[in-house]
């Protein structure tokens, strides 16, 4: 190991706890750091006591330092605003993906470097290497649990000063080492969701910063179905929460957000999981991020996902002369979702992503289906 002084991110969960493990284990001077993102004060339970509570006694077990570090305001300013702004613009952001760049691999960072740290190092499903002086993010050797879809914003600076201690190791084996261990962490539940959300219910949680504006539910000829609470409390592909009851001359099957028009406040359904509303074969994206710095290639065969744990699917990419791309899908996608991510492989190889921007799904709301080109 080229880095013998390591600051780990200690979160409280069994995976940050295993990855402190194994760096002490492995030789290497380690200090935990325990970040609080989210305010107390604020609204939202992230179990941040407990979780504090776990990496102090986890840090206590393995005779480790601990600092403390509090990144809300940081939280607040660069990811949570953009947050309600994506919600309130019709589109569905993924905080993970900018909580990653912004907060873990930036203020994080520059705070371990600060205590002198040669590198950080977490809990994180992923695997960096290096080639020829190039830092590569492969996907994890647990192909369940890899995150690289999350880090896909990280370039090289980050990767080079960054390691992943349980990137080649399977979950069942990080509980293992954890048990084997004794550490309190060993059988605590994985967190899931988003942080400052917490268990609460989401429309609840967004109601207090996007208050509620009742509106339509039509079908995609423009047929009333129901009333909503807010288009922007939904999302594309979703079938909970839309509470439409028996529609006369339709059958029994659910309905599926298919659209929305937040101009009008008008929320788009249809009925089946995979209604022809919900397709797509293209789409553009914002300028793309790519993690050696540049495009393989202005035009470029290569495989994506437009959300996490997707299957691979094959895809023709091209890079236009702003940045953004142009992509292309070998068969139709279903409910490819603005403001979420698009990220790119070239096998295990993250290339980079950005965020989606539009497709060429039908457009919901007029009578005869026109597509949207991403061109």
């Amino acid at each position: 190991m080229s880095a013998s002084r390591i600051v780990v991110g200690m979160s409280g969960g069994v995976d940050s706890s295993v990855a402190a493990l194994l760096l002490r284990d492995q030789g290497a001077e380690v200090t935990g750091l325990f970040m609080q993102n989210w305010a107390e004060a604020e609204i939202g339970d992230c179990r941040a006591e407990d979780d504090r509570r776990d990496a102090v006694a986890v840090s206590g077990m393995l005779g480790l330092p601990i600092r403390f570090r509090d990144f809300s305001r940081e939280y607040w300013d660069g990811v949570f605003t953009h947050f309600l702004a994506e919600y309130a613009a019709g589109r569905t952001p993924n905080p993970d993906v900018l909580c990653n760049r912004e907060i873990k691999f930036k203020h994080f960072l520059d705070a371990a470097l600060e205590l002198g740290a040669d590198a950080i190092a977490t809990g994180h499903y992923a695997r960096v290497d290096c080639v020829d002086g190039l830092h590569r993010l492969l996907r994890a050797g647990d192909r369940g649990k890899d995150q690289s879809y999350f880090l896909h914003q990280l370039g090289q600076a980050q990767l080079a000063a960054t390691r992943f201690p349980l990137g080649e190791l399977l979950k069942d084996e990080v509980r293992r080492i954890a048990t084997e261990a004794g550490l309190p962490t060993s059988a605590k539940k994985d967190s899931t969701g988003i942080c400052f959300i917490g268990e609460r219910d989401f429309r609840e949680f967004l109601s207090q910063y996007l208050p509620a504006k009742p509106g339509e539910i039509r079908d995609p000829q423009g047929v009333r179905v129901g009333e909503h609470p807010g288009v922007f409390y939904y999302t594309l592909g979703q079938r909970e929460g839309l509470h439409i009851g028996g529609v006369r001359g339709r059958g029994e099957a659910p309905w599926y957000v298919v659209g929305k028009d937040i101009a009008n406040n008008i929320l788009y359904v249809d009925q089946g999981h995979d209604s022809p509303w919900l397709q797509s074969t293209t789409l553009r994206s914002e300028k793309a991020h790519w993690i050696a710095g540049a495009a393989p290639a202005a035009e470029f065969a290569c495989t994506a996902q437009t959300r996490y744990r997707q299957a691979d699917e094959a895809c023709d990419v091209h890079v236009l002369d702003d940045g953004s791309l142009q992509v292309r899908f070998a068969r139709p996608q279903r409910a490819v979702t603005p403001g979420q991510s698009l990220v790119l492989y070239d096998g295990d190889i993250c290339l980079g992503g950005a965020v989606i921007l539009s497709t060429d799904a039908p457009v919901a709301g007029r009578e005869t289906a026109t597509r949207r080109h991403a061109a």
